[in-house]
């Protein structure tokens, strides 16, 4: 998996029990998914088509950074899966806790909001990288 954003908890962020309210980490977790999808897929417009059920184990604080990473799992005719984790980062002893995971899957659209399939090379080129991926652990 590589690291594809970091975020800081900020008071704005916090909910009624002092904890990330848990719709910002939603949204984290969908933002920057959706970056990830298009960069795989190499095409800008793509859409979230669903997430998975969302565990959240630790609860985050304010100040605490938040590290997401995410890599793709699987693709599709027209679609991009992603599996993400949320690890909140210390800094004094440079471990990582996890927060969250969850899988996410993006569909390829034109401009009208339409389905079109990811192309061929890139196709191929994902089904590679997965493959490796599972190869190397």
């Amino acid at each position: 998996m590589r690291l594809i954003s970091t975020n800081i908890c900020k008071t704005s962020d916090i909910g009624v029990n002092n904890n990330l309210f848990g719709g910002r980490m939603l949204s984290w977790l969908d933002e920057v998914a959706g970056t990830l999808a298009a960069e795989e897929a190499c095409h800008q417009n793509m859409v979230t088509l669903k997430m998975d059920e969302v565990l959240f184990k630790k609860a985050v604080k304010v100040n605490d950074h938040i590290r997401i990473y995410g890599k793709v799992i699987n693709v599709g005719r027209s679609s991009v899966g992603l599996y993400l984790e949320a690890r909140r980062f210390d800094f004094g002893s440079r471990n990582e806790e996890l927060v969250c995971s969850t899988k996410m899957t993006f569909v390829k659209v034109d401009d009208q909001g339409h389905s079109m399939p990811v192309h061929p090379d890139v196709r191929e080129q994902l089904i590679i990288k997965i493959k490796n991926q599972k190869n190397s652990g």
